[in-house]
């Protein structure tokens, strides 16, 4: 594997647009390409916790199901604890939950109970920032349970949608803006 830094245009390059996935209109951004290339998965990990050390952060947490992928390898990399904020009836343990919404309807995420201590540092790592919901839900549950956020981290950012104003305060990080 070359040694030289993969760049945020490298990685644009590699994801593939599927138009009409999953219903017409809709320009899908497959991230598969990225993942299939060792240099620019480990590129993505190391451009989503640049600016990080080991032990700055003390857990990453990662939204269902695409955001485990960045937010365990930068786990690993930070030398943190990984913590997954899952889809409503995922997790077996007691959990905190909170609902968004949707275009028609509303979801909920959840996280167990005991997931962070309170000041614990948190790095959130999604792949994708589109309306918000999602990230800025996995925001308020991390947030109960009295954990800070560092940075919220996304591989790709759809900035048409707005999502980034859901955010509040939080500071965001996006490798590649559409």
């Amino acid at each position: 594997m070359s040694s030289k830094p993969v760049s945020a245009a490298e990685i644009e390059r590699a994801i593939r647009n599927v138009p009409d996935f999953p219903k017409p209109g809709i320009q899908f951004k497959d991230i598969t390409p990225v993942l299939a290339d060792a240099r620019l998965f480990q590129g993505c990990i190391d451009l989503l916790t640049a600016g990080f050390q080991p032990g700055s952060v003390d857990a990453v947490v990662g939204i269902d199901a695409r955001g485990f992928i960045f937010a365990a390898a930068a786990a690993v990399k930070l030398q943190a604890g990984f913590v997954p904020v899952r889809k409503k009836g995922k997790l077996p343990f007691q959990t905190h939950e909170q609902a968004y919404d949707l275009e028609y309807g509303t979801a909920t995420v959840a996280v167990h109970v005991d997931a962070l201590n309170p000041g614990s540092r948190v790095l959130l790592i999604d792949d994708l920032l589109a309306t918000g919901g999602t990230a800025s839900a996995a925001a308020a549950l991390v947030k109960r349970l009295g954990a800070r956020i560092l940075e919220a981290s996304f591989l790709i950012e759809l900035s048409f949608l707005a999502g980034r104003q859901k955010m509040g305060d939080c500071p965001v990080r996006s490798l590649v803006v559409y």
